[in-house]
């Protein structure tokens, strides 16, 4: 079975940084591509960011464009979200995904088949 095991979140006050990261455990499998989501209460889960595990092609949702990066690390099979100049609007759970699959709508829910548990990014105004 695949986990995805997140980190990094946390509060912080509105204009600063976190970093979030992420990595598969347990069994082993060909990774096309990770995204991060989000989901504030009362809200559907949102598409952030994602990257493509190969080329490393990047892709972001246009309230967090230049101010969030997502990278990897291949050797770790790591993919991080940093995360700079942050606003209260940015507080909800964040949750890593994988897909295994053909990587072809990376902004897409549907696009992943495995999930992480979420961590809690909470910004204070």
């Amino acid at each position: 079975q695949v986990q995805l095991v997140e980190s990094g979140g946390g509060l912080v006050q509105a204009g600063g940084s976190l970093r979030l990261s992420c990595a598969p455990s347990g069994r082993t499998f060909s990774m096309n591509g990770m995204g991060w989501f989000r989901q504030a209460p009362g809200k559907e889960r949102e598409f952030v960011a994602a990257i493509r595990w190969s080329r490393g092609s990047t892709y972001y949702a246009v309230s967090v464009k230049g101010r969030f990066t997502i990278s990897r690390d291949s050797a770790k099979n790591t993919v991080y979200l940093q995360m700079n100049s942050l606003k209260p609007e940015d507080t909800a759970l964040y949750y890593c995904a994988a897909s295994s699959g053909a990587y072809t709508y990376p902004s897409s829910k549907d696009q992943y088949n495995y999930w992480g548990q979420g961590t809690q990014v909470t910004v204070s105004s």
